[in-house]
């Protein structure tokens, strides 16, 4: 019972993750194709505003999914970290320089250092999403065998299945940011703002629906038995749940129900992350149970026992952080 507890909350720390960090991955995307600095500064404005106060605090669901892997799953940890640490590597690069451009843009009073510290902001919100994505493709599609860097340190990562999901990525994180960011200009009284990524929000939704339904055909070429995997059995009313709430999400967005729509594309990211794992669920990796991987025990009790004290005090102190970063001054 404690090993499917254990992964359970994993997955769960894994969807805020891809729901938080994505809609902050997206900001960046949208930062780069704001447009020229004067033109463009209402919206990477909102952006900052939107993103914040919350863009250090969103990464803490992805070290609580590194730190339960590690401890809870050990040899699949190992066997991810060491196949995939190609991938990996530029993700966290790509999250340290995203940070620090960040942070020194805020600070720097010449323009030519704006630009250089905006640029490697969006450049690294643009990639980091993409070789996560792969990561994720290389796992699904049963590219990272158990035990340290079996699996090829390249074509495990760069296929037709990973660069479809890295790809999809990319978009998700635009289409939840274009959402999110439709919701909070409205609150801040800019509705052109609002209409701006409102339009953006109806074209990104179009295309990962476009590239959802091109990935079908790719997973049937290259990835036939995690195909089967979503689309037959206990993942299908997930699938299911994934494309009906993004269906649903475009004619919200066309009637400008900015609230709905943020429940509606949620539940898409949810229905497809919570499908694979469903559909793919006891293996892990090639050969490889939850109960054959995971961790005894005693080490399982004792790391859900402390992640259940620490959550009463850092749950709340995230909602409240989350509440809080919705309010303030509107974008000049």
């Amino acid at each position: 019972m404690l090993p499917e507890i254990m992964i359970v909350v994993l997955w769960i720390g894994l969807t805020a993750y891809a729901l938080f960090a994505g809609a902050d991955f997206g900001g960046g995307i949208w930062d780069l194709l704001a447009g020229r600095s004067a033109a463009g500064r209402p919206q990477r404005e909102l952006v900052e505003h939107s993103i914040g106060p919350v863009w250090e605090a969103n990464h803490v669901w992805l070290i609580f999914v590194i730190v339960l892997m590690w401890t809870g799953i050990p040899s699949v940890f190992a066997a991810v970290a060491s196949t995939l640490y190609i991938p990996l590597t530029l993700v966290a690069l790509g999250i340290i320089a995203r940070g620090s451009a960040f942070a020194f843009r805020k600070v720097s009073t010449r323009l030519w250092q704006q630009r250089l510290f905006g640029a490697a902001f969006a450049f690294s919100s643009l990639v980091t999403p993409y070789f996560l994505g792969t990561a994720a493709g290389a796992v699904a599609s049963r590219r990272v065998p158990p035990g340290i860097a079996e699996g090829n340190l390249v074509t495990s990562w760069n296929n037709p299945t990973s660069i479809i999901a890295g790809l999809l990525a990319v978009g998700v994180t635009a289409y939840l940011a274009a959402v999110f960011l439709t919701r909070d200009a409205q609150r801040l009284g800019r509705h052109d703002l609002a209409e701006a990524f409102r339009r953006r929000a109806l074209i990104t939704g179009c295309l990962v629906g476009l590239l959802s339904a091109a990935g079908l055909i790719v997973l049937w070429l290259d990835a036939p038995r995690l195909l089967t995997e979503l689309t037959t059995g206990r993942a299908l009313p997930l699938l299911v749940l994934s494309v009906v709430s993004g269906l649903a999400s475009l004619p919200l967005l066309w009637r400008r129900a900015y609230l709905a729509v943020r429940l509606t594309a949620a539940l898409a990211v949810v229905g497809l992350l919570w499908g694979w794992g469903v559909g793919q669920y006891p293996e892990l990796l090639p050969g490889v149970t939850l109960d054959r991987a995971a961790a005894t025990e005693t080490v399982l009790a004792a790391t859900l026992g402390a992640l259940a004290i620490g959550a009463l005090l850092v749950v709340p102190s995230l909602w409240w952080l989350y509440r809080t970063s919705q309010r303030g001054h509107s974008p000049s």
